[in-house]
């Protein structure tokens, strides 16, 4: 019987596992792409709260990840325990999720976003009259705050990556481009940094943003994200001048070690059927946690239609 084997890999993994993948895409497009793959078997190199995600959504399908250790900051900064209080404590308040969260923390939710659609999410529970509640994300969180005016309470994890980005370090960067520069931002970046964004978006919104820019064409411009996206922004616009924005003077090194576990010898081994599979989560925390994610993703069929 033939084992029909899906890989998956997100954009901050490195280029030749990308090479390696039936489908690179952020955490959205992968969503869609594991929910409706004929598949007995997807390899997800990626991190962990995307393979449980391809679990909850593709239940009959298999699902590994190359490397057990790759996990995320704002899943271990996150006690489910201490979140369920502080839901509770917020009866009125519709809890949204980022999807960058554990299977048990989703399965908290009400609804759960990305950051392609959190704006257009958000502001829809607005519109109808809802009070939120946001986590795990602070720093996005503090953004949507600050752009839209809302007073949304929020958790207090980090995407350890992005939180090194730094206000100080960008200007220093900025002091020394003497023409036009620009800056592209993931939501995840501290509040300061994304105020002096040209463009906050998503990773696919970002990549987007830069196949479509007609500007001066010696400008800089700066990224501030994991430094994976670049690989594709290049192979996209190699005409563009598109550096890493700097966690600190001089330094455009900022990566995520968590994608960085998946190597070519791991993914490998997992399209041969070992590593990590994902296995451990019941059937009732899996159909709480489908419910918020389906809700995210019927919206979205219906609102990028």
């Amino acid at each position: 019987m033939t084992n029909r084997v899906v890989t998956l890999a997100h954009y901050y993994t490195q280029p030749e596992i990308q090479q390696m993948a039936d489908k690179v895409g952020d955490s959205l497009e992968l969503s869609l792409y594991a929910r409706e793959a004929e598949a007995d078997t997807i390899v997800f190199a990626g991190v962990r709260f995307m393979a449980e995600t391809a679990k909850i959504l593709n239940p009959q399908a298999r699902v590994i990840l190359p490397d057990a250790g790759s996990t995320c900051s704002l899943v271990t900064q996150t006690d489910v325990t201490a979140l369920k209080r502080w839901r509770e404590s917020h009866p009125d308040h519709v809890h949204v999720s980022y999807i960058n969260s554990s299977a048990q923390h989703k399965a908290l939710s009400d609804w759960i976003v990305t950051s392609r659609n959190v704006d257009d999410i958000i502001a829809h529970l607005y519109a109808e009259g809802k009070k939120v509640i946001f986590s795990p994300d602070r720093n996005m969180g503090a953004y949507l705050n600050y752009q839209y005016g809302y007073d949304m309470p929020l958790w207090s994890a980090v995407c350890e990556v992005h939180d090194k980005f730094n206000e100080a370090a960008l200007q220093e960067a900025f002091d020394a481009v003497p023409g036009s520069k620009y800056l592209i931002a993931h939501p995840e970046s501290p509040l300061p940094v994304l105020k002096k964004a040209d463009y906050v978006g998503s990773t696919s919104g970002m990549l987007n943003w830069v196949k479509a820019y007609q500007g001066d064409a010696r400008a800089v411009i700066f990224v501030a994200t994991e430094d994976g996206i670049l690989y594709n922004m290049g192979l996209a616009r190699p005409d563009l001048d598109l550096r890493q924005a700097p966690i600190y003077a001089g330094c455009q090194c900022n990566s995520c070690p968590y994608m960085k576990m998946n190597t070519i010898e791991a993914v490998r081994r997992a399209q041969q059927g070992e590593g990590t599979e994902i296995d451990y989560l019941g059937e009732a925390e899996m159909a709480a946690a489908r419910v918020p994610i389906e809700r995210m993703l019927e919206f979205s069929r219906r609102y990028y239609a």
